[in-house]
């Protein structure tokens, strides 16, 4: 049977919120793509291959494009959920759920990675990001000017002031701290700025850019509708998942 049309809102007569399927499957692909990475990552952990992703341009630039597409995504998310009839409500769950799961990593990360453990990871930047982004979700133009503006000064401004985890979460490092993910307001929020103004001009297509996504399987929009699930534990069964294949066959050699 075939989808139904990708611009067709998902609700039912007392629905809050709106669906869309091509922006649904643009975050599956973007958790395939995350989920791909960590993998890598942790085949690199395990010393089963030799990559080096803090020095290697390719899983660098990677990094860069997952972390770009999740924040984009949620700055277009964010002018949806504004245009529904309970858009407040369902922004602070939202937040407050992304908030718990950022706990929960810098929780488990610190179990796991403790002198390395995540203390301002991407969930971490979404929480306050949305917060200090949602006044700006109707104004798209500002969200543009503004989010290119943070973004070319996270990239371009560094000083020994914004060195330490105080500070550190804002942006501003004169070079990465030791932890397993760090991304600060600057440049990131700046990304989530222009999902915003994306956003608005996709709504006023009414996202038929996104239209070709939609016949993509059914899999990868379930993977976008639960982004947030797959982030919490994907790491945790992979991790685990290869700890006991690499013990095998240790064992066994």
């Amino acid at each position: 049977m075939a989808r139904q049309p990708a611009l067709k809102p998902h609700a039912s007569p007392g629905a809050t919120h709106r669906r869309v399927d091509g922006l649904d499957a643009l975050r599956g692909l973007a958790v395939v793509a995350m989920v791909a990475y960590h993998f890598a990552f942790d085949l690199a952990y395990f010393r089963v291959t030799a990559q080096n992703f803090y020095r290697d341009p390719f899983w660098l630039h990677s990094r860069t494009a997952i972390l770009s597409s999740f924040l984009l995504v949620a700055g277009v998310s964010l002018v949806l959920a504004q245009g529904t009839p309970q858009g407040r409500a369902r922004f602070w769950m939202h937040v407050g759920r992304v908030a718990g799961c950022a706990l929960a990593v810098t929780v488990g990360s610190y179990v796991m990675f403790p002198r390395s453990f995540i203390w301002f990871g991407v969930l971490h930047a979404i929480a306050v990001s949305l917060l200090l982004i949602r006044p700006l979700a109707g104004r798209p133009w500002i969200a543009l000017a503004l989010g290119i503006a943070i973004v070319a000064a996270g990239n371009l401004f560094a000083s020994p002031a914004f060195d330490s985890r105080a500070l550190g979460w804002i942006g501003f490092m004169t070079g990465k701290p030791i932890t397993e993910d760090y991304v600060p307001l600057f440049p990131w929020a700046g990304v989530m700025l222009i999902g915003v103004a994306a956003g608005h001009a996709l709504a006023r297509r009414d996202f038929a850019l996104l239209a070709p996504l939609a016949r993509l399987p059914a899999f990868v929009h379930w993977l976008g509708r639960h982004s947030l699930a797959i982030y919490l534990v994907h790491q945790p069964l992979l991790l685990g998942a290869l700890w006991i294949a690499v013990g095998v066959v240790t064992r066994y050699n």
